[in-house]
């Protein structure tokens, strides 16, 4: 068999690697919260009344649907212990079908956060080069784990929920982890910073009471036919950039 020349593998090496970097865009600039807010899903605390809505307006599964059946906007803060998230939801009925939190998660109506904590981008199907949450209902959170499992990740984000009529507001904080991140062992969150850049997305999964989710709907726009890829690819995030 013939030998590379190192040359030639460290041109290689250098092409690999340019493909695979992340090109930020959709970059939204994220304040500090000059005190965390209360996760109780009232949603009063001061940093969120100078904070504008954004839109969760992206179909990446599904029909078209109505603003009845659903709208979505969120919010985002964070102060150096995680991420803050409020996300706005109205929607005409919510639906838990399965009572296990790890079947069928993503069938069930729920708010999936995507966190890649130094933006790189890439493939994070199987692993923790990025994280995406689904946060169920009843406040479980699952991703798949290493070894191809859904796994339930409770203790990265905390969750309160309040719904009255068909509006329901989600408020959450997100534990920012990294790359290093082993399953079953003691994690230690990253201390987040200001001009930190995180890779970020969100999504909701939306069921009326179908066997499957009847609406993939997210805050990016994705090109091309297959717009179902956050869960694989983390170059699609957007790019939080973290301002005090």
């Amino acid at each position: 068999m013939k030998k590379i020349r190192p040359t030639l593998f460290i041109l290689f090496a250098l092409v690999l690697c340019s493909c695979s970097e992340k090109n930020d865009h959709d970059i939204i600039e994220v304040s500090k919260a000059a005190t965390a807010p209360v996760i109780d899903g009232i949603a009063d605390d001061l940093c969120w009344k100078n904070i504008s809505w954004r839109p969760l307006d992206q179909t990446w599964l599904g029909e078209s649907y109505t603003p009845e059946d659903f709208t979505g906007n969120y919010k985002l803060a964070w102060t150096e212990d995680g991420l803050f998230l409020l996300v706005k939801v109205i929607d005409d009925q919510l639906f838990d079908q399965h009572k296990d939190p790890l079947t069928l998660w993503w069938d069930d109506d729920c708010v999936e956060i995507f966190v890649d904590e130094d933006n790189s981008g890439g493939n994070h199907q199987f692993t923790h080069n990025a994280f995406a949450y689904h946060v169920a209902l009843d406040g479980n959170v699952v991703d798949m784990d290493i070894e191809e499992k859904g796994r339930l990740y409770n203790d990265h984000v905390a969750m309160k929920k309040v719904t009255e009529d068909d509006i329901t507001l989600w408020e959450l904080k997100i534990k920012v982890f990294d790359d290093s991140y082993v399953d079953g062992e003691e994690n230690i969150p990253v201390m987040l910073s200001e001009g930190k850049k995180i890779g970020f997305m969100l999504a909701y999964c939306d069921n009326d009471a179908s066997a499957e989710r009847e609406n993939f709907i997210g805050s990016v726009f994705v090109p091309g036919e297959d717009k179902n890829r956050g869960w694989i690819d983390a170059s699609i995030f957007s790019t939080l950039i973290l301002k005090d």
